[in-house]
């Protein structure tokens, strides 16, 4: 069975921890937080250490900190040669100090920590600087999950920037047609089917073929209608230029 540390308090950290801490496959035999009591809700604290210095020894040592903290994190680490993979989207396998074995465990999915995800499902993408590190994060990440990629840092840079588009920024625009039916009392739950039937449609459709709406359609009337009653200038902004994007889109098809 695989010995896991896992290093971080934050949104992964905590569903790597109780994902792992609930497999029967993988024992996780410590977390680190710099502040313990943020994850002691997921672990007894004889498996939480807040010092580097008292790291157990691991198969692989799982780096799930803000991406601008995994080259100090990695640094600050006691030992040497151990397999040290960070969960970050767009740091570069070779970025982090190379004392110790670098490699990557990406789980591509939002995370929210007061809303669990089932793991299984979640697309996992790894990658080492050496084959037998990539076996050992392959069978770790099979453990937990049914979907495993190798991926390499300049893909895994690009399946971060889709995966921007496809998710925080179509939350943004669920926040701001949200802000659009308070401020005219609509409750925004109308919406929900919509949203809904617009993500199940790519499951059978490429995305440009799944469009529909106004910007495809030309329609100039209802789109000079829909910016008159925008109040907000970022708002008519960010509608503008989708519906050009959109039109632009729909030109190359």
């Amino acid at each position: 069975m695989l010995k896991v540390v896992v290093i971080g308090s934050g949104n992964v950290a905590q569903h790597l921890i109780s994902v792992f801490e609930n497999s029967t496959k993988t024992d996780l035999v410590q977390a680190y937080a710099r502040n313990a009591s943020n994850i002691s809700h997921l672990l007894p604290m004889d498996k939480i250490t807040d010092s580097v210095n008292n790291l157990e020894v691991a198969d692989v040592y799982i780096i799930a900190v803000s991406d601008d903290a995994i080259a100090e994190m990695v640094a600050e680490l006691p030992f040497t040669n151990r397999l040290v993979a960070h969960t970050s989207g767009s740091v570069a396998l070779e970025k982090p100090d190379s004392k110790n074995r670098r490699g990557v465990f990406y789980p591509l999915q939002t995370f929210s920590k007061n809303k669990s995800v089932d793991f299984s499902a979640i697309p996992l993408c790894l990658e080492s600087e050496f084959e037998s590190d990539y076996q050992l994060l392959e069978e770790l990440a099979n453990n937990i999950s049914n979907s495993v990629y190798r991926i390499d840092s300049l893909q895994r840079r690009a399946l971060h920037v889709s995966a921007v588009f496809v998710s925080n920024f179509t939350n943004h625009l669920y926040a701001i047609g949200n802000d659009i039916c308070t401020a005219h009392e609509i409750p925004f739950e109308i919406l929900k089917p919509l949203i809904e039937e617009t993500a199940d449609k790519i499951k059978s459709l490429p995305p440009a073929q799944a469009q529909t709406g106004p910007a495809i359609r030309n329609d100039r009337s209802t789109i000079e209608s829909h910016l008159t009653m925008l109040p907000d200038e970022n708002q008519k902004e960010i509608y503008t230029l989708l519906t050009r994007s959109i039109q632009a889109n729909g030109k190359k098809l």
